[in-house]
């Protein structure tokens, strides 16, 4: 396959509700996509720049930097809600009401949820295994929140890591040993307390999903583990109406010419 046609990115800003000021990367043309990236991604490091360039010779691809991360801001307090506004002010950036595409991975497709469920409008929305993982009695936001407040954005980093994530421990203790890696990702610690609020209680919210009523693709991989297979079958079976897929051979850092071409499979889809 051949490498898809590029087009110089184009930078701009939006404000949100509460005065943030958010910063997306424009690039492509055609029908518009708003890319929403999950914990510890921002423009500069994630999938976003790599899904934008496997589908931008076909769409024009919104990606931007979560609050707190990259060049936006970082009104405080925090609320989920906030970043609900956020995605709707690069929506409206990104066309007219109602024709813009959302698709967001793993705390970002739990955000795109969200979204949808308050009436954000959307064309179509595509999410890729948001991590309901299932409840529990740890309080996963105050544990992060233990970390940063002792200056330890590296514990924060180990801790989602290991204990939310379910990486092996000695993942942190490799990653150090790439200091460019580990210091971005230590950078961006303060904002994992953000998607463990966005989580909720790491269980898909039902009634709030049932809300949706625009046409949804869920996906997830194959190669995904047991808990993170459940967490998509129950976000499809909160949606209804909505489609769930299976790319094979993935896990959850889905590779973005895979995702790419069934996005592109989906949104083609005039249904």
């Amino acid at each position: 396959m051949s490498e898809p046609a590029t087009t110089a990115p184009t930078t701009g800003t939006v404000t949100s509700t509460d005065g943030t000021v958010i910063t997306f990367e424009r690039t492509g043309s055609g029908p518009a996509i708003v890319l929403v990236d999950g914990a510890l991604c921002s423009r500069e490091f994630g999938p976003g720049r790599d899904v934008a360039k496997q589908l931008e010779p076909d769409h024009t691809v919104f990606v931007y930097d979560r609050r707190g991360r990259g060049q936006s801001g970082n009104t405080l307090p925090y609320a989920a809600a906030r970043e609900v506004e956020d995605l709707q002010a690069v929506i409206l950036a990104a066309g007219a009401a109602g024709d813009v595409y959302v698709v967001g991975q793993s705390s970002g497709a739990a955000l795109s949820l969200e979204a949808a469920a308050a009436g954000t409008p959307m064309k179509k929305l595509a999410v890729y295994e948001a991590p309901y993982i299932g409840a529990t009695d740890i309080d996963r936001v105050a544990e992060l929140r233990r970390f940063l407040a002792a200056d330890d954005n590296g514990g924060a980093v180990g801790y989602f890591l290991v204990k939310m994530v379910g990486a092996p421990a000695f993942l942190p203790i490799m990653m150090k040993l790439m200091p460019k890696v580990w210091n971005k990702l230590k950078a961006a610690a303060p904002t994992l307390p953000y998607d463990a609020v966005v989580m909720g209680s790491w269980v898909a919210p039902k009634d709030r999903f049932a809300k949706i009523c625009v046409p949804t693709l869920v996906m997830g991989g194959t190669k995904g583990k047991q808990n993170m297979k459940n967490a998509v079958t129950d976000v499809a079976a909160a949606v209804a109406g909505s489609t769930l897929h299976w790319l094979p051979k993935q896990t959850h850092n889905v590779s973005p010419v895979v995702l790419a071409e069934q996005l592109r499979t989906f949104f083609a889809d005039p249904s």
